[in-house]
């Protein structure tokens, strides 16, 4: 076999001087019938060991017996069933080379995704304790949404994973975003629904929120993870880029991190779209659906009449009420920041949301006002010793009677 530098002089000679063969061969010292290998090879010319076999060429044949009945069977079973005693290596090298022989061919789907086409969502627990507020510590769920052809990352922390702060948490961040995906991916999350007769099954919130918006939610099969494979990235890239090193006073001050932590997250290069996060979400918010021109209620939302203690409950935090409105019907809505009780068009309580739970809030105010309303109606009261009692007549008792006039 001739070397690389002569196989190449020999096409420079042909190709770029003309000589012909004869003349290259006699030349070079070499015959002609090397030299036209050399003219009608495809590549330079390389060194081949003549292969020796392998210790596993006369096991081979119970291999591929063995693989044709039991396509995943594992290597050190297979060396057990031939009665193999040398290295393991060999021969699983060997069988990881003809298993794709017998086992059947399942390639893995590459999802793409159009502008606008969806926004995956999950709650991810940050594993740290938060001050939560009255000596107490917790991990809320903090809400993850991705966007599919942007992969735009959108993050909050939220009081509980009920409803009324699921939603809420949800329309934060789609009005900073400004536009809504057409369709929201959700696993079987409570407050969005659940698979019951193998069917899917939103809640009666859920079915609220998504007709406000005008869009879809789709909920992933049970056991799937691999159907909101973004948004469980997302939560991994949280917990390793985000969470270390970190420190938070409460859940305000772990929100106020966030942002600033994703206006970083959002402008790295992202290696699978080949580039940034916000170099798509301009197209991405585009072909979204716009923002509906009513905002829907989110949020705790409840009507009751208030009780004498004036105080109404928020998940498991009572607030109290101005006292003035004892006995009326109020309406109380409270999202992730305050809560808010009116009665008609009169606001008689607003409180900051609290996040700890088990907890009464009290405004000084609405305490003053309750122990003077206790002070007057006392001082209304008449003493028992003072109270007038009118004197009737027996001739009144006697008409009542019918005896009127009658003689003993």
């Amino acid at each position: 076999m001739i070397k690389v530098e002569d196989w190449a002089e020999i096409r420079r000679l042909h190709r770029a001087e003309g000589m012909p063969i004869k003349a290259i061969a006699r030349r070079m010292g070499i015959s002609k019938n090397t030299v036209k290998r050399a003219l009608a090879a495809e590549e330079p010319p390389k060194y081949r060991r003549a292969s020796r076999g392998s210790i596993v060429d006369a096991v081979e044949p119970q291999i591929r017996a063995l693989l044709e009945e039991f396509p995943d069977m594992p290597a050190t079973v297979i060396a057990e069933r031939i009665g193999w005693t040398r290295s393991l290596t060999v021969l699983k090298d060997r069988i990881r080379i003809l298993r794709p022989h017998y086992k059947p061919i399942d390639p893995a789907s590459r999802t793409t995704y159009q502008p606008g086409e969806l926004a995956q969502c999950d709650l991810w627990f940050p594993p740290a304790k938060i001050p939560l507020g009255a000596g107490q510590n917790g991990s809320p769920p903090v809400l993850v949404m991705v966007s599919g052809y942007s992969r735009w990352l959108m993050v909050r922390m939220l009081p509980s994973r009920a409803a009324g702060d699921l939603f809420a948490g949800m329309w934060t961040l789609l009005t900073v975003l400004g536009a809504v995906p057409k369709t929201l991916v959700w696993d079987n999350e409570s407050a969005i629904g659940q698979w019951k007769g193998g069917r899917p099954q939103l809640t009666a919130e859920a079915n609220a929120f998504r007709g406000m918006l005008g869009v879809g939610i789709h909920q992933c099969r049970p056991a799937d993870p691999e159907a909101k494979g973004l948004v469980e990235r997302a939560n991994g890239y949280l917990e390793t880029s985000f969470l270390p090193g970190r420190s938070f006073t409460g859940p305000h001050d772990f929100n106020a991190q966030l942002t600033g932590w994703l206006v970083r997250a959002n402008t790295r290069h992202h290696r699978r779209i080949e580039c940034r996060p916000a170099d798509r979400i301009e197209a991405d918010r585009v072909a979204m659906v716009g923002l509906p021109p009513v905002a829907p209620a989110v949020g705790w939302r409840s009507s009751t009449r208030l009780a004498r203690d004036h105080y109404v409950r928020v998940a498991s935090n009572d607030y109290s009420v101005h006292p003035s409105v004892i006995g009326r019907l109020v309406e109380v809505v409270a999202d992730p920041e305050q809560v808010t009780v009116t009665c008609g068009s009169q606001v008689v309580a607003r409180h900051a949301r609290c996040w700890a739970a088990h907890q009464t809030i009290t405004d000084p105010a609405h305490a003053q006002a309750a122990a003077l309303l206790r002070r007057t109606r006392i001082q209304t009261v008449t003493a028992p010793g003072e109270l007038e009692v009118e004197q009737r007549r027996l001739s009144d008792y006697d008409a009542l009677l019918g005896i009127e006039g009658v003689v003993a």
